[in-house]
Parts: structure tokens; C-alpha cells; sequence
């Protein structure tokens, strides 16, 4: 990998970038962070490794953030990592209450019979995804009608998730993660 400036933003209209992030959020912001969007198990550890390391250098390029948190690396160094810039690029885009509030839309623009189609390459999205799909919400709250009938506005396409064959991931390694949920406007 090449040592970058840590922007991670998708628009450059963006003010937040994962320099502000690393650099300016408090303790318990980046604690929360890294356990909600990461799942890192030793996010307390890790916001602690950061806090220190900000006080001797400013952490602006991705080597800078490698070195300060290598002794803090759990389990497998590169998925460690994935997690850790996922975490950040996801805080950074505001991505998750984007994807709810394409979700949400989805309901209103499709008609019925319509279908949407979204691929997810992590839980985070595919829990919201599968939440709209089977309980109406990308919160996964159940809203019932007067009867007791969870108010659905789509029905799955596919029982399964459709996720890519080995030759998918031999051509194209990101591919690994994804997974492809079909529903139908009803």
C-alpha cells in the first residue's frame, strides 16, 4: 500500500476529513467510532494508543496511523486494519444514515412491482439492508397495523443472498466481501 494523505472523504464539498477524525475527536468519540462502525473489540485500547500518539505528532497519512496503532493489532494485521479505516471512511461519509435515507426513499420512488437491488460489503449495511427487506426499516424496528401485521414495503426476491463465485473473486479481489440482497416493491 502507498502512504497517503488520510482525507478518505467521497466529495470534496465534505468538510470532515479522517485527518479532523483522528486528530480532534475526543477519547470516548473515537471509542464509539471504532466499536460501532469497526466492531474492533479493543476500541478503548485503540482510541488510548491514538490520544498518545496525537500528542507527540499530528497523524495525517496512513503510515503515520499504521505505526502509532501496530502494538494495539489484534488477530490478523491486515483485517485489523481493514476495520479500522473502514471505521473512519464510514464516520468520515456519514455512510450508513446515507444508505437509510436511500432506503427510506426506495419505499416512495419505486412502484409496486419495482425492484431494488443493493450490494453490501460489510454487516453494518447489510444488517440495515436486510432490516428494510424483512421488517420495513432499515433500524429493524417491527411496525404492526391494526391487526398485529408487521407493514412491510417490500418481499425478498431471493432467500439467499447472492455473493460472488471464486472466479468473481479471482478477477476481482473487493468483490470478496460483497453481497447482493433483491427486493421487490409490494
Amino acid at each position: 500500500r502507498v502512504n497517503e494523505k488520510l482525507d478518505m472523504r467521497m466529495s470534496q464539498k465534505q468538510k470532515l476529513t479522517a485527518i479532523d477524525v483522528l486528530n480532534d475527536y475526543t477519547e470516548k468519540e473515537l471509542v464509539e467510532i471504532f466499536s460501532k462502525y469497526g466492531e474492533i473489540r479493543n476500541s478503548r485500547q485503540l482510541a488510548s494508543k491514538i490520544l498518545l500518539c496525537r500528542q507527540r505528532f499530528a497523524i495525517e497519512y496512513t503510515d503515520d496511523l499504521i505505526s502509532c496503532i501496530e502494538k494495539v493489532i489484534r488477530g490478523k494485521h491486515f483485517s485489523y486494519l481493514s476495520q479500522v479505516f473502514q471505521a473512519i471512511r464510514i464516520e468520515v461519509n456519514d455512510e450508513l444514515n446515507g444508505l437509510k435515507q436511500m432506503l427510506n426513499k426506495s419505499k416512495d420512488v419505486l412502484k409496486k412491482g419495482g425492484r431494488l437491488s443493493v450490494i453490501s460489503f460489510h454487516s453494518l449495511e447489510d444488517r440495515l439492508i436486510k432490516n428494510m427487506i424483512k421488517k420495513g426499516n432499515p433500524e429493524g424496528t417491527m411496525i404492526k397495523d391494526e391487526f398485529g401485521n408487521i407493514q412491510r414495503s417490500f418481499k425478498e426476491v431471493n432467500k439467499k443472498i447472492i455473493v460472488p463465485d471464486e472466479d468473481e473473486i479471482k478477477d476481482n479481489i473487493r468483490s470478496r466481501s460483497a453481497k447482493l440482497r433483491i427486493a421487490e416493491k409490494i
